[in-house]
């Protein structure tokens, strides 16, 4: 269950969320105070204990009221995956304090890398060795939690004769640069933006991992898995929706409802497991698999609830909500990894085999 708090401040933010016309640099203020930061990480460090499942299941219960701020929580709570699997516990002890408490944004920064890793991008930032660390250059072109109160964004970094390796870059670091907002349909005060390295000098102290094709399948079941909280919440809030329109009349919409209801739960149960057992970590496609049913699942439940709800999804003092639902389902096929960019992968494996 969310802080009841939190839940009052996101659905009278929604849509404010959603158009950018609500303040971004507040949204990990509000999930901080709430707590939900802190879920799935041990006490030992800070955390409220529980598992990286209870941490899916949190994304979820924020994104069933905002996809924006659900999108934001879904870049801090990876970010922090990537300290908890790092052998580099000084710069552990040095963040996670912060990011914790809202003081610090964590950026994810390692789509690029994740496509990297399938085979369907090249590395976008570059490093030169030298006695402290490296200098760096590049760009990253979509990057969420990019606050402007201060931020530190992970990135796989491309090194000549040597394996590509993971660094923490901090905001203030001399030769980075932010763009501004990127213009987007929804989600528009999610901080979302690009990045330009130009000489950015970083030193080994800022060494999430020295062998990102080692550390990129260690995180990439959180990374996806806490991604899917995303289509988990909102269909199961347009289902809800759906529910409310049907008042239990028995019709053939309340019939794909049970349906779809079961789907999403059923595949929920198979991620948790997924999660908690590992099998994830050699079982990739498995995973891949399980974000495109969740995706489907969210679109199919929008759509049903514009069927349920029928021509009052069109009336702006009822369909405020519906709109940005469909505005958000729109989004969820194509965050990195995007659905076509899965089945590729997923084809590509079935042709190796």
């Amino acid at each position: 269950m969310l802080d009841p708090a939190l839940v009052t401040w996101l659905d009278s933010e929604a849509e404010a969320l959603d158009l950018g016309h609500c303040d971004p640099q507040a949204v990990l203020g509000q999930l901080a105070a709430a707590q939900v930061l802190r879920v799935g990480i041990d006490a030992a460090q800070g955390g409220s204990g529980g598992s990286v499942a209870d941490a899916v299941e949190t994304v979820a219960n924020v994104a069933s009221h905002s996809l924006a701020a659900a999108f934001v929580f879904w870049g801090q709570r990876a970010f922090i995956e990537y300290l908890l699997h790092s052998p580099n516990a000084g710069l552990r002890e040095r963040l996670l304090p912060k990011l914790l408490n809202g003081e610090l944004a964590g950026a994810t920064g390692l789509s690029n890398a994740m496509k990297y890793l399938s085979g369907i991008e090249t590395l976008q930032v570059r490093g030169l060795a030298d006695a402290q660390g490296w200098t760096l250059d590049g760009r990253l072109h979509w990057v969420t939690n990019l606050r402007k109160g201060g931020f530190v964004v992970a990135a796989a970094i491309e090194e000549e004769g040597a394996s590509p390796f993971v660094l923490a870059i901090p905001d203030h670091a001399n030769g980075l640069t932010r763009s501004d907002d990127l213009q987007l349909m929804g989600l528009q005060s999610s901080n979302t933006a690009a990045l330009n390295l130009a000489q950015v000098a970083i030193s080994r102290d800022w060494l999430l991992h020295d062998n990102a094709k080692q550390f990129l399948p260690a995180v990439r079941p959180s990374f996806l898995g806490l991604q899917c909280g995303m289509a988990i919440g909102l269909a199961r809030r347009s289902l809800r929706e759906v529910e409310g329109h049907l008042q239990g009349m028995r019709t053939f919409l309340g019939e794909t409802l049970s349906v779809l209801r079961e789907r999403l739960e059923n595949t929920v149960d198979e991620l948790k497991a997924g999660l908690l057992d590992g099998r994830f970590l050699s079982q990739p496609a498995a995973l891949f698999k399980l974000r495109i049913t969740l995706a489907e699942t969210a679109a199919e439940a929008v759509q049903l609830e514009l069927q349920a709800s029928g021509g009052k999804a069109y009336l702006s003092a009822h369909g405020a909500g519906f709109a940005r639902r469909w505005r958000e389902s729109a989004f969820v096929p194509i965050v990195t990894p995007s659905l076509v960019q899965l089945r590729a992968e997923l084809q590509r494996q079935a042709s190796a085999v």
